[in-house]
């Protein structure tokens, strides 16, 4: 045993969390250790005020059944059995797609959102943001009134008055009649604003989304001559060119884009193959930190790139018209341009181009021509063609004339741009109305508010961007009698109420064929109807010609670059604490956006991590700290829309700064023309990188850099096929013996883990899920500055390579259930033991919080609750909490239980029927909700269990388990596959 361990073949890659790791500044390490040692003065109302949602979730109004008449639980129903979950298939609208969902609800009451496995936008996966649904449901700011002038009224009144308007504008044909609306493709929503047209035909209705597709689909208009919405098959793509898309995260249809993606990233053997992602973008992004090449342009030189690309393609013999006039003026690397198009070239069919929603609509008509071009448009993409009048016009906004004014779902004072004229459209208007889930910024201005109920309390109806349609039923009453945007639209085109059930029913007996009761209660049960209205197809687009308004302006200076938030998106989840607080996937940021930088642009200005700086553009500023971020465009700014909210909650008000307003013109997310000064002050961000990682700084450099070669195992797909023993040689160690009789784990069942490092993008729902199912509760700020959060599962990110373009790698760390588990070696109570089916155990009443298991943990996942979270907690918040999982009080270490709780229930249920587990039965949190499957649970002694086939992947391999802890998780080396041509010579 005196036997050093050693890294066989050190990969020669340095990996770091942070630019400070790079350097002698501690500042960050300095900052947390100072705060953990402080004194915590935290008072009662600071910390109610804090929690927000998280605590107080709805008010009084109980749990209530969908159903016309409430049965008592004296005479319970005979589908409740108390203690049983119920669970109802839905499906939720998201722009012009939509998620097919199953609910699971306790005794009438939604508790946790899950993907339907029947639904193709979903196949049974969801991300942060729908698993955030179940807390914005039950967030105790949302409205719950009707306002007139910011004062009390009903329904009822509302209802009169909008009668009397209803006839005036009936004989006037609408004239002065504007609607705003969110984007949507739903069967009733179309058949309303249908009706509406032919009722006020002298009305105007605007379609506005701050954060939209009017970009994708002007370009596609551009190049096809038809308003359609692309559908990407990435699973068939061989080589992907992703120009400014974060297709696997922000993007629309996310979901479905990375299980397409890690199918084809997915690898059983050394005999498998990949995809290969290429990447020009200004800011690293999730689907930037998975490319197996990244060039880094700045936003105004995208167009640029885009047309070198498409010069390339005609030097190299694939013609496309009208490119050859077209000008270029920055300089790019010949040889990746070379080298990327020959790649495209050679995959004709099977690669595929995309571009961010973000960018200007010929840049997405050139990228459609190229595919067309290269044979993509049938293989891997096709389009979905979109009604005209369904069509975003968000610029048309500001020339309406509004004599009366209704905004559905819509906020835009908040979102208003610079030039916007929105608020005098509103004070200016005879009448205004607005329909939305908070008294939000919007909500201040008009007259009368209605409130707006959530989708889990409503009935409606969604459809996909494939075409698949489904019904939205509703998993409770609505909590505070609000009504829907389509019951909304209903009453401006009748002047009467009418029921969402009867208007989508209404809809729905033109659908469906055949026994209308049979089939609707079938499309009840699956989620989704079983036919197809729409089906993505081909579309011309290579014979459109491009001109020369394509070319770009330049610009020389600094520039700004918006662009949604990892987890407010366009501000929608601000008041919502599960995403607040959950990290950023690139930069590990909470509770703040900053203003991020690349290293040199920071020390060109003499800024540091901090500092805050002040971003003008006309009039308008915004005051934020700057972040300096690796993997950033020189001369780029880059920040977060969602934030600054103002009229939200709670949770959400004056955190972080508002950069709409520095916008000059709608879906314009490029300023050129900025000034940025720096203050002379600093404001503290809470970033989670360095709370909890396995690279101590007491330790040595070198030490840390032998420890992360171990724990990061990675290598290129060429590598592995000549090498496919790799990772078991990555670390040698004499024989690991241990010092007594260990207990053998040979009766089944015996759980297990493993992670496929290979296909995980880092997007964080695991966190999320893991947060619902096991009622984690949200720290805030100050905490998490002092390394308190308390997820059970975090994403570990590292950058490795150059500092300016770094490649990353990502690794999901929970407990790991060790068998030889170094935490119960510890515990002077034993509050935490092994169970005799593998897994390592809390006793929550008998933790008297030593912690000394935390200490004793080399992976660093322990947890402890310095606050008691669930004090003084109202009743209702038991409404958001999963009733099979402890709540658990100030002083108690708590951290991954394998979902102990499923493990129990499908035990109870095989042992009932007189069975074995099914592998697949049980499925833990993270596994259920990953988009790419790169979790894997189960039985490890099943030979025939998916995990089991998984553990027997040549690249498997235990996080630090040369320690002997013998860890249940195991974890798959992450592949890349670079371009042979463009991989550097190395000595």
């Amino acid at each position: 045993m005196s036997k050093e361990v050693k890294s066989a073949k050190p990969t020669g890659k340095k990996y770091w969390q942070s630019l400070a790791e790079l350097s002698d500044n501690k500042d960050i390490q300095a900052v947390v250790a100072k705060d953990k040692n402080e004194s915590n003065g935290f008072s009662r109302r600071e910390f109610l005020n804090l929690m927000g949602a998280s605590l107080a979730l709805a008010g009084l109004a109980g749990c209530r059944r969908p159903v016309e008449k409430i049965i008592p639980y004296v005479v319970a129903p005979e589908e409740v059995i108390p203690g049983i979950p119920n669970y109802y298939a839905t499906s939720f609208q998201n722009g012009f797609d939509a998620l097919g969902l199953i609910i699971e609800n306790h005794e009438g009451r939604p508790t946790k959102i899950e993907g339907n496995k029947k639904h193709p936008s979903t196949l049974g996966k969801t991300d942060a943001f729908t698993q955030a649904e179940i807390l914005n449901l039950y967030d105790p700011d949302r409205s719950t009134a009707v306002l007139k002038n910011g004062s009390p009224a009903t329904l009822q009144d509302f209802y009169s008055t909008w009668n009397e308007l209803y006839n005036s504008y009936v004989s006037n044909e609408g004239d002065g009649l504007v609607v705003v609306s969110e984007a949507s493709t739903a069967p009733t929503f179309a058949r309303l604003k249908n009706e509406f047209h032919r009722t006020f035909p002298k009305a105007k209705w605007v379609i506005y989304n701050p954060v939209n597709e009017e970009n994708i689909l002007n370009g596609v208009k551009q190049a096809t001559g038809k308003y359609a919405i692309p559908y990407y098959n990435f699973e068939k793509a061989q080589v992907i060119l992703s120009i400014d898309s974060d297709f696997l995260f922000h993007e629309s249809g996310s979901i479905r884009n990375s299980m397409g993606f890690a199918n084809g990233r997915r690898v059983k053997s050394q005999n498998d193959t990949m995809n290969r992602l290429y990447i020009a973008e200004s800011s690293m992004s999730v689907t930037g930190g998975m490319a197996d090449h990244r060039i880094i342009v700045k936003n105004d030189q995208i167009a640029d790139f885009t047309i070198a690309v498409g010069k390339e393609l005609v030097k190299q013999g694939v013609k496309i018209d009208g490119v050859d006039q077209l000008h270029i003026n920055t300089l790019f690397d010949d040889k990746f341009i070379k080298e990327l198009v020959a790649d495209l070239i050679a995959n004709r069919g099977a690669s595929l181009v995309t571009v961010g929603r973000n960018q200007p609509d010929n840049i997405h008509a050139l990228a459609q021509t190229i595919n067309d071009t290269l044979g993509n448009i049938g293989n891997t993409i096709s389009y979905t063609e979109l009604a005209e009048n369904l069509v975003p016009n968000s610029e048309e906004l500001d020339e309406v004339n509004a004599s009366t004014i209704i905004m559905i779902g819509t906020n835009p004072v908040y979102s208003a741009t610079s030039s916007s004229k929105i608020r005098n459209i509103i004070e200016s208007a005879e009448h205004s109305i607005q329909l939305s889930s908070h008294v939000d910024e919007t909500a201040q201005l008009v007259e009368w508010h209605i409130n707006q109920s959530h989708f889990l309390e409503e009935w409606n109806d969604t459809q996909s961007v494939d075409g698949h349609i489904g019904i939205t039923q509703p998993q409770i009453l609505p909590l505070f009698n609000g009504i829907s945007n389509i019951e909304m639209i209903g009453l401006i085109n009748t002047g009467e109420f009418t029921k969402g059930y009867d208007l989508v029913q209404s809809t729905w007996k033109n659908i469906i064929g055949g026994d209308f009761q049979t089939n609707w209660n079938m499309t009840l049960h699956d989620g989704i109807y079983s036919e197809q209205i729409q089906t993505p197809h081909k579309l011309t687009a290579n014979r459109f010609r491009i001109n020369g308004s394509f070319d770009a302006e330049q610009n020389n200076g600094l520039i700004l670059e918006l662009k949604p938030s990892a987890y407010t998106f366009d501000g929608k989840y601000s008041n919502n604490g599960w995403m607040q607080e959950l990290p950023n996937p690139v930069t590990k940021l909470t509770w703040d956006n900053a203003a991020l930088m690349s290293h040199r642009t920071a020390k060109r200005l003499n800024i540091k991590n901090e500092d805050v700086i002040k971003i003008a553009s006309g009039n308008e500023y915004v005051l934020l700290p700057v972040w300096i971020m690796p993997g950033q465009a020189d001369d780029t700014i880059t920040v977060e829309l969602g934030y600054g909210r103002s009229s939200i909650g709670r949770i959400g008000n004056n955190v972080g700064q508002n950069a709409y307003k520095l916008m000059n013109s709608v879906n314009n997310f490029l300023l050129t023309d900025i000034k940025v000064t720096k203050l002379g002050t600093t404001y503290s961000l809470a970033c989670t990188q360095d709370n909890h990682g396995m690279n101590d700084n007491k330790l040595a450099d070198n030490a840390i850099q032998d420890r992360l070669q171990n724990i990061i195992r990675e290598a290129s797909l060429d590598e592995y096929q000549n090498h496919p023993d790799f990772v078991e040689h990555a670390v040698h160690h004499p024989p690991l013996k241990s010092m007594w009789d260990e207990f053998e784990y040979d009766e089944s069942p015996q759980w297990g883990m493993t992670i496929d490092l290979n296909v995980c993008t880092g997007c964080n729902a695991c966190s999320t899920a893991c947060q619902s199912e096991n009622n984690i509760p949200i720290v805030g700020k100050r905490e998490v500055r002092m390394g308190r959060e308390m997820h059970w599962i975090r994403l570990d990110r590292y950058f490795t390579g150059d500092p300016d373009n770094p490649e990353v790698a990502l690794q999901p760390v929970a407990c790991q259930h060790c068998e030889m588990a170094p935490c119960e070696q510890v515990c002077p109570v034993a509050a935490t033991t092994h169970s005799e089916d593998g897994m390592n155990s809390m006793t929550y009443n008998r933790c008297v919080g030593t912690r000394y298991c935390a200490n004793n943990c080399p992976y660093k996942v322990r947890r402890f609750n310095y606050f008691n979270f669930t004090k003084d907690m109202p009743e209702i918040v038991q409404m958001a909490r999963n009733p099979d999982v402890t709540v658990r009080f100030r002083g108690v270490i708590e951290k991954c239980s394998y979902c102990v709780q499923r493990v129990n229930v499908a035990k109870i249920n095989a042992k009932n029927e007189q069975r074995e587990i099914h592998d697949g039965e049980v499925l833990s949190a993270c596994q259920q909700v990953c988009p790419t499957d790169a979790i894997t649970f189960g039985n490890i002694l099943d030979p025939d269990s998916k995990v089991s086939k998984e553990r027997e992947n040549n690249r498997n391999y235990a996080l630090l388990g040369e320690l002997n802890t013998k860890p249940r998780t195991l974890y798959q080396a992450k592949l890349r596959n670079p371009n042979p041509n463009l991989v550097e010579e190395h000595s």
